[in-house]
């Protein structure tokens, strides 16, 4: 039997009945969040504040500083930062334009184009460094089969190591920026290109004044996450020269697994807080970008 609400007590009846389901629906909510929060506090949080507990003693800067290796190792970073991302996001703009034409092979190329970042790091960039091995590697033994030359010792070098390390990065994280890059441009509607082809513009116009204009802002988000995630690219480095020769190619996210294969974990912590005032305002900037 249902009970009689008067009609001037009917909007406070259902403001409460609301309000009961909003807070059965919150307290379901909390329920399916409390994992997540879980492993967050256990995966996250503790780790990091591990890590800045262990990085806390002054004297471990002070050696930091004083070690040799260190200041290569954050020279490396920037060179490898200014170097490889741009030119892996130029080139990635460039590709997007050659990956949007509408040909059936297009199709199959970009397949097979995909790979190298759908493949694990671990067996493709092995496979780079066992072809550049100086004596049975792939690469010397065709130089000599042509040449009857013996081919350089690609890895022994540190400017040509670094080099090749920058090449192998951009080669394996080529593929995902081009995809990124290839839907803005999906985006763009056809009709703005057969306006510019009708009133005479250029090729050169209409990447400008159309393409470009119209993915600035995805491009520059794309450039500073590509930041963000090449500092803590370590398989690049590590796997190809393991931060040799002499330690000459160390980047900051090979330098703290050096330490920790000498014992130095205080060392190890400090080297990865000092990629901090590099990070933090790049993932400032970035969420700053996103909420607009």
């Amino acid at each position: 039997m249902s009970t009689f609400v008067p009609a001037d007590q009917k909007p406070a009846a259902a403001y409460v009945r609301a309000k009961e389901g909003m807070s059965a629906t919150q307290m379901w909510g909390l329920i399916f969040i409390a994992p997540y929060v879980l492993v967050f506090l256990v995966f996250v949080i503790f780790p990091v504040g591990y890590g800045l507990w262990l990085a806390r003693q002054p004297q471990s800067y002070v050696r930091l500083f004083e070690d040799p290796v260190f200041t290569t190792a954050v020279v490396n970073t920037l060179v490898f930062l200014v170097v490889g991302i741009n030119i892996k996001m130029i080139i990635a703009l460039m590709l997007s334009g050659f990956f949007v034409q509408k040909r059936p092979w297009i199709k199959w190329l970009s397949a097979l184009f995909i790979l190298p970042w759908a493949v694990p790091s671990i067996p493709t960039i092995l496979s780079f460094r066992f072809m550049l091995n100086p004596e049975w590697g792939l690469i010397n033994s065709l130089i000599f089969r042509f040449t009857h030359l013996d081919g350089p010792n690609w890895l022994n070098n540190p400017t040509l190591a670094l080099s090749l390390g920058i090449t192998v990065h951009i080669w394996k994280s080529l593929p995902f920026w081009t995809l990124i890059l290839i839907s803005g441009r999906l985006a763009i509607p056809d009709e703005l290109y057969e306006a510019a082809s009708v009133d005479g513009a250029t090729e050169w116009q209409k990447f400008r004044f159309i393409t470009w204009a119209s993915m600035r802002t995805l491009y520059l988000t794309c450039t500073i996450l590509s930041m963000i995630w090449t500092l803590g690219d370590f398989n690049s480095i590590y796997l190809l020269t393991g931060g040799g020769p002499g330690d000459l190619t160390h980047v900051l996210a090979t330098l703290g697994i050096r330490y920790l294969r000498l014992d130095e974990v205080g060392m190890s912590m400090a080297s990865v807080v000092c990629a901090m005032p590099i990070v933090i305002p790049l993932v400032y900037f970035m969420t700053k970008r996103l909420s607009k």
